[in-house]
């Protein structure tokens, strides 16, 4: 056997041990003798550099440190669930479903553990690892797949004896640290004098977002897929298949998974989790319950930010008690006065609390919450804290009562409770606690986008009374910044050119960075497009107007309208306007030649990429899909088209080449 033939062999057997032992959960040889391969194949690679491969197990040791992760932007979105707190509210999932497939008929669901770890996304080509990020905001993550690759059970290339690997694979999953690890982890940190993890969550995110992949070589990290994402080449019809198939291709998938009949079945098979969750050797906070069928999933679509077809059911929270030292009053951007708990510091759930809000008055008074108290407190949804009650047979004597004063505890300004609503709020729009707040999401990533306006730096711009509103912002010079502290004449320019960027933005960015209450991200590119970028139309629509806009109900349509009522709001955006702010208009509605219309992309495009063309049909008007059905309008098929070119075929939905789609633009 020559040495190419050797390092095949290794290679094929490294391989097969690790499908064994990740996969099928059945090593047949000791980590010693594991290990004692893996080092004769590392000999063999120095010695002939010539015959390494990147899908060679010596490969997963790290590579040369990054000076900063790039970005992968998810050809479909990586959305979040939403949540049931309790059986009734898994029974609702249930029902809406029903109501939304208009029949009765029995729904098959899948039952899967809901891991405490860390999303990511792996993409295959052709059977090979490409690429792969975290979860991000959903639609961009970051790059991370020199980590990734270190992770023993996530294959480099596929096991293609029983499924012939797929043009395309994106596959999701949860990189997670088993408990034994974590502890095992923590105890050699401690020894070496490192600080400990607080939890098996962010030893886990910690590892995956370290520049060196070395380090992350070195960290104990496990992997379960659970979702597909981008599918070409191949064809499923049921999730079950999909993870099934996952096996073969030599993925670890949660042996805790779980098909069953009938919602009730998915119902036993959460509690059943629930029950066995301290037990399984690693942390979970839930279960996911997911619609087996994929035309059905296809058929109840998705919201703005979840899919319909899916629901995490969470457990009962971690709970802990500890002592309330004190209460606080603070002051955020829309000016509500929010009274907030100081904790004696406790663990709950693997983190460490000591500060928790009470919302209000009302709630205080419900709760009987006094300074000194001794509470239960619990993390709802394992990640927000709150005060389940206050145990008073344990409360001293000299427990304090509390009682919000009528003064906004920044400004001294009257707080006032509007009726029908149970949060106080301070009506000093110059109020410097809200302006701060005001001016940090002003200038945040996903609105102005304004690089180096920090909180420490925004503190001194408003105290210094620099800056009263966001047009000030647009007033600043260079030397007004140098002369505050830790500021740098280089510093202080740079962050006038980013000023001076910002001006160019959109619609969507503007009205979002603008704080309307109860208008987030979503609503404003819905508004972006109801208005055609139009801020003059927005800014006089009226209530009606506005109701009649898809996704505007009646709450966000009246905090619009008493948004531009107010002349100090009017005044400020047209200050900003005059100051030189511009919005780029997006959407042009003479050219939604492709409104309420469905493409699908396969094969190779020659003339643009998939992704330039998927963003030519959703400016027109259309939705770019992944998946071909029966609500698919159009299929272009370029060279190569695959799966979704015959799946068409069968519909019956419309073909078309590249230049027929062309021609359609034109």
């Amino acid at each position: 056997m020559n040495i190419q033939d050797t390092i095949n062999v290794l290679r094929k057997e490294l391989n097969d041990h690790n499908y064994r032992y990740y996969v099928l959960d059945d090593p047949i040889i000791s980590d010693a003798e594991y290990d004692r391969l893996l080092r004769e194949l590392q000999v063999l690679e120095n010695e002939h550099p010539e015959y390494i491969t990147a899908d060679s197990p010596t490969q997963r040791v790290g590579a040369r440190p990054l000076e900063a992760f790039g970005t992968i932007q998810h050809r479909i979105p990586m959305m979040s669930l939403a949540n049931a707190m309790s059986v009734d509210e898994i029974l609702n999932f249930h029902e809406q479903i029903m109501r939304r497939l208009g029949a009765e008929r029995q729904i098959e669901y899948v039952v899967e553990p809901k891991l405490d770890g860390l999303a990511v996304e792996l993409i295959y080509e052709n059977g090979q690892f490409v690429s792969g990020s975290t979860r991000g905001d959903g639609t961009t993550g970051e790059n991370i797949t020199q980590n990734l690759k270190t992770i023993r059970g996530i294959p480099l290339s596929l096991r293609t004896e029983s499924q012939p690997a797929p043009e395309l694979l994106e596959v999701r999953g949860e990189v997670f640290i088993r408990k034994n690890n974590f502890k095992k982890l923590n105890n050699q940190r401690e020894a070496a004098g490192e600080p400990v993890f607080a939890n098996p969550r962010n030893a886990a995110a910690g590892s995956l977002r370290q520049l060196d992949s070395n380090i992350t070589a070195t960290r104990p990290l496990s992997f379960f897929c659970y979702q597909a994402g981008a599918l070409e080449g191949v064809h499923f019809t049921s999730h079950m298949e999909f993870l099934s198939t996952l096996k073969d291709w030599g993925f670890p998938v949660n042996p805790e998974i779980k098909k069953v009949n009938n919602i009730d079945g998915a119902i036993s098979c959460h509690k059943e989790l629930e029950t066995r969750r301290n037990v399984l050797p690693y942390e979970i906070d839930g279960s996911v319950i997911k619609v087996n069928d994929y035309a059905l999933q296809e058929a109840l679509g998705v919201r703005s930010r979840s899919p319909r077809w899916a629901i995490a059911g969470k457990f009962k929270a971690q709970q802990e008690t500890t002592i309330i030292e004190n209460i606080v009053l603070s002051v955020g951007r829309t000016g509500a006065v929010t009274p907030v708990a100081k904790l004696r510091p406790v663990k709950v759930g693997g983190v460490i609390v000591s500060n928790v809000t009470l919302h209000n008055q009302d709630e205080i008074n419900r709760k009987d919450i006094r300074i000194d108290d001794t509470v239960l407190i619990q993390r709802a949804g394992d990640v927000i804290p709150q005060v389940v009650k206050v145990i008073t047979e344990k409360r001293p004597l000299n427990s304090r009562p509390f009682q919000m004063t009528n003064k906004c505890p920044e400004c001294g300004h009257e707080v006032h409770t509007p009726e029908g609503e149970a949060v106080a709020r301070c009506q000093n729009l110059s109020c410097a606690a809200q302006v701060k707040r005001r001016i940090e999401h002003f200038v945040s990533k996903n609105a102005m986008d304004i690089d180096g306006l920090g909180e420490k730096l925004i503190d001194q711009l408003v105290e210094k009374k620099l800056v009263h509103s966001f047009d000030d912002l647009y007033r600043l010079v260079a030397d007004q910044l140098a002369a505050l502290d830790r500021m740098a004449e280089k510093s202080a320019a740079n962050i006038i050119l980013a000023i001076e960027k910002s001006k160019q933005t959109t619609f969507h960015r503007f009205i979002y960075a603008l704080g309307i209450r109860n208008v987030g991200e979503h609503v404003s590119k819905v508004l972006e497009k109801a208005f055609d970028g139009d801020i003059s139309a927005f800014m006089s629509a009226n209530v009606e107007e506005l109701e009649a806009i898809d996704e505007v109900g009646p709450v966000v349509a009246d905090t619009i309208v008493k948004f531009w009522a107010d002349d100090e709001n009017v005044k400020v955006v047209n200050n900003c306007f005059n100051l030189g702010i511009t919005l780029e208009k997006n959407i042009n509605k003479t050219e939604q030649i492709f409104k309420d219309k469905t493409f699908v992309f396969t094969g190779s495009l020659e003339s643009m990429t998939r992704k330039e063309a998927k963003e030519i049909v959703e400016s027109l008007g259309g939705r770019a899909s992944a998946s071909v059905s029966t609500k698919t309008d159009y299929v272009i098929a370029g060279a190569g088209a695959g799966s979704k070119f015959k799946k068409a075929v069968e519909l019956g939905v419309t073909i078309l080449s590249e230049k027929e789609f062309q021609d359609m633009l034109k």
